[in-house]
């Protein structure tokens, strides 16, 4: 056990030149071929880092679309926050009118709706709130991680021979009888 402990630590796969860079190594994304011509390759996933997208979107959301330069996404995600909050703010209005009155009616005062009938609209208008607020904060996390996988997916390469199509399908069955429908065909 402990030669085998000796062993690994003694070993290395490559040796790394200290100080500068010299002509044989090789930046980021770059490709060195031997004769004298070099041939530097930039990634196109060094211009759309997923850390600095996801960064941006948690930050202030909508930022990592814009870092994405996916515009077109700005409004569902500012859509969708207005949405939420609208409704977030029609529900905290009737959650306090109602409780306000649920108050009056148990310090006595008088209504037309039943102290059982209060708070069941209370705690209805409550629950809606919160849920709607459950909604908000997964429409940030959604767009977090929007900007986040769109980020990774710039430097995916489609396949030019890809087809995809679809096709009607028949199909003759002892057992179940004549079935009709749809097939999607993928070729590639």
């Amino acid at each position: 056990m402990i030669c085998l402990c000796l062993m690994v630590t003694c070993l290395n796969a490559q040796d790394q030149k200290s100080g500068k860079d010299s002509p044989n190594t090789a930046k980021d994304d770059s490709l060195i071929v031997e004769s004298q011509d070099t041939i530097l390759l930039k990634s196109y996933a060094t211009r759309y880092d997923p850390r600095k997208a996801l960064l941006y979107a948690a930050v202030v959301p909508g930022l990592g679309q814009i870092y994405n330069k996916k515009y077109w996404k700005l409004p569902l995600v500012y859509g969708g926050f207005i949405f939420f909050a609208s409704y977030i703010d029609i529900y905290q209005t009737g959650y306090t009118k109602y409780k306000a009155q649920l108050f009056d009616v148990l310090n006595g005062g008088q209504n037309p709706y039943t102290q059982d009938q209060l708070r069941t609209v209370v705690d209805r208008y409550r629950r809606e709130r919160d849920y709607m607020i459950i909604l908000m904060g997964g429409m940030y996390i959604l767009q977090i991680i929007d900007a986040h996988v769109d980020a990774h997916l710039k430097e995916f390469d489609l396949n030019p021979n890809l087809h995809v199509s679809v096709q009607p399908m028949s199909e003759y069955n002892y057992a179940t009888g004549r079935q009709n429908g749809f097939s999607i065909v993928v070729r590639f």
